[in-house]
């Protein structure tokens, strides 16, 4: 390649300098520790903020979405097979129900690795870097888990449609882990200098390559490549802007408000701190002396005369409350844009739940975009990634390509198989007025149960009584109801002769003699 991975690198960093200012800015008014300012190190003083809305607002939506995009309890996508391909490959009774069971299980075994690998955490850190700075990268290596980096440690190119066509990162590390032939004289001399390691990735016609760098020479070993849907690399954007390489995040959408409540938080403190002084003035041409003022004790009896000394006070009463009321709308704006729960509550005495929740449902409502940008840039190449890499590692069977295929279900609601559900449970509301004689002779119960069951994640082995267990179940039932007809017709001393002429070798029972039961 005729550009080292460094100097492509300085190349890209004048595009993504804009973002990466205004990235700053933003987290100097929520948290500054997410996007550092420039030359940032350990000792650095961060910006301490006059007001915590906008970290309040930020940690609240954050971990809103993490819940929505990565929900604990259930699968946040769902294989799909289309009904032609499915016709073919089911031809018995009640055979999509068991195809759905068997993608169901591969589901929960993605959704299990999730959770072993400690993928929701860093996840977190991904949505408070979107929402903040509006690009994150996420790095899935193949031991599991996931990485995070910031917009200050790596770059990436777009072509006009928003498709990647080059990622490059730079991370600081020691000398001591690079392998010798890339180690230079001084380098053990000073332990503590770092040196710049650039992973380059780029887009083929058919595949991701990838190589690292360090010094302008490449790191042995450190060339691969992945398939074009299977990428580990993931670059992600809160918002998309035609033609630009980078996102801009929700705080920047806000940031205007946020500067306003900046600045009147801290006339109010500061305001505040100068009413809190106490100070007395005494009269310089009174009776009273200073000396009285500052010697006398609590309490103490002295001569003097009151109108001589008077309290200075700031007299910006009327002035603080103008602040404050405009402090109040701005951080009611703030809450809202946030979805916090002070902002969808109406001041009132009795404020119903279903009220609150639909107010919730209405703010969410505004972010369905964000939604649909984060389950094609995050969730499926997350779950194609790790199927990848189970499927690697003979974890899980290796899927038909081209046949089955993930779909992300996140959206309102449960954000999972709500809406299978809702539609089976209004079929079910449809047919009712047939009455339960149809019902029971069109309806497949039994396949009915088992796709409600997928439809809330659930795993369905054993839970659900197979056919032949029914038939086993009915054929008893009716079993003992003939046995109870015959206890209530022939009697007790009738049911003595019927047990005596039971054939013991092989359980048949031999004819029975009418008059002989009668006596």
């Amino acid at each position: 390649m005729s550009t080292s991975a460094a100097g492509r690198y300085q190349q890209l960093e004048t595009a993504r300098e804009p973002f990466l200012t205004r990235a700053r800015d933003a987290a100097k008014l929520t948290i500054p520790t997410l996007v550092p300012p420039q030359g940032a190190g350990p000792h650095t003083k961060y910006h301490t903020p006059y007001q915590s809305l906008g970290a309040d607002g930020v940690n609240n939506l954050s971990a809103k979405l993490l819940l929505a995009l990565l929900p604990p309890n259930s699968p946040f996508f769902r294989f799909v097979i289309d009904d032609f391909t499915l016709m073919k490959l089911t031809q018995t009774e009640g055979a999509r129900a068991e195809v759905e069971k068997a993608l169901n299980k591969i589901e929960r075994s993605v959704m299990t690795e999730i959770e072993a690998t400690a993928i929701r955490t860093p996840s977190f850190e991904v949505i408070k870097q979107l929402l903040v700075a509006g690009n994150a990268l996420a790095y899935l290596p193949p031991a599991g888990g996931l990485r995070v980096f910031r917009l200050d440690r790596f770059v990436v190119h777009r072509d006009p449609m928003g498709n990647v066509l080059e990622i490059i990162t730079k991370e600081d590390i020691s000398p001591d882990v690079l392998p010798a032939i890339l180690r230079k004289e001084g380098d053990d001399k000073s332990p503590e200098k770092t040196k710049a390691l650039y992973t380059r990735v780029i887009r083929g016609a058919k595949e991701w390559s990838v190589y690292q760098e360090v010094d302008g020479q490449e790191v042995p070993g450190s060339k691969g490549t992945y398939p074009l849907d299977k990428s580990p690399w993931l670059p992600l954007r809160w918002i998309r802007i035609d033609g630009e390489s980078y996102g801009r995040g929700r705080v920047e959408e806000y940031i205007g408000d946020l500067r306003s409540l900046e600045a009147l938080n801290q006339a109010i403190v500061e305001g505040s701190a100068a009413a809190a002084k106490v100070l007395f003035l005494v009269n310089p041409n009174g009776t009273t002396k200073l000396r009285t003022i500052t010697d006398s004790e609590n309490g103490a009896v002295r001569a003097g005369n009151a109108e001589d000394v008077s309290v200075l006070q700031v007299q910006k009463f009327n002035d603080f409350r103008v602040a404050l009321d405009t402090i109040a709308k701005i951080e009611n704006r703030i809450a809202r844009a946030f979805l916090m729960t002070a902002a969808v509550q109406r001041d009132a005495e009795r404020v119903t739940a279903e009220e609150i929740r639909i107010m919730a449902g209405e703010l969410e409502t505004g972010l369905g975009g964000v939604y649909s940008i984060l389950s094609q840039e995050f969730q499926l190449p997350l779950v194609n990634r790790l199927l990848h890499q189970m499927e690697r590692q003979q974890r899980l069977p290796t899927l038909p390509k081209g046949v089955v295929k993930p779909t992300i279900t996140t959206g309102m609601e449960a954000l999972g198989r709500g809406h299978d559900k809702s539609k089976l449970r209004g079929l079910l509301e449809a047919i009712a007025p047939l009455g339960p004689e149809v019902i029971a002779q069109y309806l497949n119960v039994g396949d009915y149960i088992a796709r409600v069951g997928v439809s809330e994640g659930i795993d369905m082995g054993g839970l659900i009584r197979s056919e032949e267990e029914i038939q086993a179940q009915r054929a008893a039932a009716q079993e003992q109801a003939m046995m109870q007809m015959m206890m209530e017709k022939l009697g007790p001393k009738g049911m003595d002769i019927v047990r005596d002429q039971m054939d013991p070798q092989n359980g048949a029972q031999a004819e029975i003699d009418p008059a002989a039961a009668n006596g």
